[in-house]
């Protein structure tokens, strides 16, 4: 079967180790995988998935998944989080809506 994306090295590092991390606080918290799929409220394949560091396994799954195991994300500290995110949404808005193509050169040696 062919791929639908193709993902750069980095990214699959990155869910391979997410992956890691959240298998690794399964089983210091001495759970099953069904018990976390369940918790997470996903399919025990999809949770192997998640382990596995497949990077097509939805965003939202995975974070969820490692916040009931313990990975930190961003951090530990919550309020740290929101800073971080009201300082990018301010800076977000200060940046145009839109992004354009910048426009070609016109030719006008006739």
């Amino acid at each position: 079967m062919c791929p639908l994306h193709t993902y750069s090295p980095y990214i699959e590092d990155a869910a391979r180790l997410l992956g890691a991390q959240i298998q690794e606080g399964r089983r210091d918290r001495r759970w099953s995988a069904e018990e976390l799929a369940k918790r997470v409220g996903v399919s025990r394949p999809t949770l192997s998935k998640i382990e596995r560091g497949d990077p097509s396994v939805g965003l939202g799954t995975a974070f969820e998944a490692a916040r009931l195991v313990g990975v930190p994300l961003f951090g530990e500290d919550r309020d740290r989080l929101k800073a971080e995110l009201r300082r990018s949404q301010q800076h977000l808005a200060l940046l145009p809506q839109r992004v354009r193509e910048p426009r070609a050169d016109v030719d006008d040696d006739f």
